[in-house]
């Protein structure tokens, strides 16, 4: 068994998408390869096959590797829920709220969950790749590491250390990033990877020529810009904005709301070339839609109070009254309720808050999260859908008596009785094309075109593995994961 770690100058200067090329690469070429991640902070996750919750970056590196996501592959994910606290989840299970000051001291505990899972991996594969989580040079967080050095140095392994250079200062972050990590930290560092550049590459040589006899560091590539890649972000709502649309497209706009979570539901809205799609920035008056989306929210209460402050209820309320359509999707659905109910104070002080009041229902948030892949179909029309449900939420109430989704032996969600009013738990909601479709009909779109978003996410993640291919010093990979090249 063989680990290689990528860490990152900066919050996404390309660590999770290396991470998947290099599992995808690996894979091509019959390696044994699992992605891990020791601790990652994101409020974009996804269910396992062993029941629990994980980024969702790691569930696409799994992907990459040909594996079912395992909770295994993230055993700390932090859940921001204020600006000074999150929800920690061990091993895929929720433990409860800690401030930053409460989880630096509980690091030495959350260090057992990470050192445990890693060696189930490394028992398991040829190869484990793992990606750090910010950047290693945040010498303020050095004291109990367990996210990057401190977990490289603990199971002594290689560090590729990756900048973006489509930000500026690419050098600037390489050589300052090395500058500030200790003797043996520096000594751990393998080598740089360049990501995202445009251009002629022989304006960058001589820069590159400089960097490596500076810092005494072999540079394995340049990653190029690849325009138009399609893959799920691990957190940060999407850089890129996206292509102007026809004027007979659907309208379909999300306000982003401070604590939203798991953005990722509406990738096949922004990929559909029949939706003009928007994320509404605060302080953006509601722009007219044909279909409204409330996201989730790690923090419904607050967020709820927020979309008020912000003027969407106003504009909800009107947007119903004129026949458009409106959809709720997880903490977005227990919004449309009467109430939202939080006696236990699991995302804030216990209390509770009035609703939208649009659904005849009302939310009491409880403990035990419900955590599940599920299947099934549009109670309207049958179209099939396949997403994953990750609440702590039990909604109750007369609306429920119409379902949206039918599940199996149960049901799920709500739908209005003027039939424009959707609500339901399940995350990804559009990733299938068929409930895709038929929801698009449903909001107003004319025959709407077919959009295979697996297909997309596979496309993307062989475009990655090109890349590596391609673009990086394979010879150097292959010593520094002990692999030969004769290799099938």
């Amino acid at each position: 068994m063989t680990t290689l770690m990528v860490q990152g100058t900066t919050s996404d200067a390309g660590k999770s998408t290396l991470v998947t090329g290099l599992c995808r690469w690996l894979r091509r070429r019959n390696v044994r390869v699992a992605p891990f991640k020791p601790q990652n902070m994101a409020l974009n996750s996804a269910v396992t096959v062993d029941g629990g919750e994980i980024g969702r970056a790691q569930a696409v590196q799994a992907q990459a590797a040909g594996l079912a996501p395992h909770t295994d592959m993230n055993p700390v994910l932090l859940k921001p829920n204020t600006d000074i606290g999150a929800q920690v989840i061990i091993h895929g299970r929720a433990i409860g709220n800690m401030d930053a000051s409460d989880y630096h001291t509980y690091k030495t505990v959350a260090w057992n969950a990470v050192r445990a899972s890693y060696d189930r991996l490394a028992a398991q594969y040829d190869v484990v790749i793992v990606e750090g989580a910010g950047s290693p040079a945040e010498i303020n967080l050095r004291d109990r590491d367990i996210a990057n050095m401190g977990f490289a140095e603990a199971v002594d392994c290689p560090v590729l250390l990756i900048a973006d250079i489509d930000r500026g200062g690419v050098f600037a972050h390489l050589t300052g990033t090395l500058a500030l990590l200790s003797e043996s930290e520096q000594a751990r560092v393998a080598g740089f990877v360049i990501n995202r550049f445009r251009g002629d590459i022989a304006l960058l040589e001589p820069g590159l020529d400089w960097l490596s006899s500076h810092t005494a560091k072999p540079i394995l590539g340049v990653l190029p810009y690849l325009q138009n890649l399609h893959i799920d972000a691990e957190d940060a709502l999407p850089r890129e904005p996206m292509s102007e649309k026809n004027a007979g497209a659907l309208r379909v706009v999300v306000p982003v709301l401070p604590r939203i979570s798991n953005h990722t539901d509406f990738d096949p809205l922004r990929l559909h070339p029949q939706v003009d799609f928007r994320f509404v920035a605060p302080d953006a008056p509601p722009p007219p839609a044909d279909l409204i989306i409330l996201p989730g929210s790690k923090s419904v209460r607050d967020d709820l109070a927020w979309l008020r402050a912000q003027g969407w209820e106003t504009a909800i309320r009107r947007h119903l009254r004129y026949g458009g359509k409106l959809i709720g999707i997880c903490g977005g659905f227990q919004m449309l309720g009467h109430a939202i109910h939080d006696p236990h104070g699991l995302e804030g002080a216990a209390g509770s808050a009035r609703g939208l009041g649009v659904l005849d229902m009302e939310t009491r948030l409880e403990p035990a999260k419900q955590l599940c892949n599920v299947q099934g179909t549009l109670v309207e029309g049958g179209a099939a859908v396949a997403g994953y449900e990750i609440h702590a939420g039990v909604s109750t109430g007369a609306a429920l008596e119409q379902p949206a989704l039918r599940l199996g032996e149960r049901h799920d969600g709500a739908m209005s009785t003027d039939g424009h009013i959707i609500g339901t738990y399940v995350h990804g909601l559009f990733d299938s094309p068929e409930a895709c479709g038929a929801l698009l009909a449903w909001a107003g779109l004319e025959a709407p075109q077919t959009l295979d978003l697996h297909t997309i996410r596979e496309q993307a993640i062989e475009r990655l593995a090109d890349a590596v291919e391609s673009h990086l010093d394979t010879a150097l990979l292959d010593r520094l994961l002990g692999l030969s090249r004769e290799r099938p």
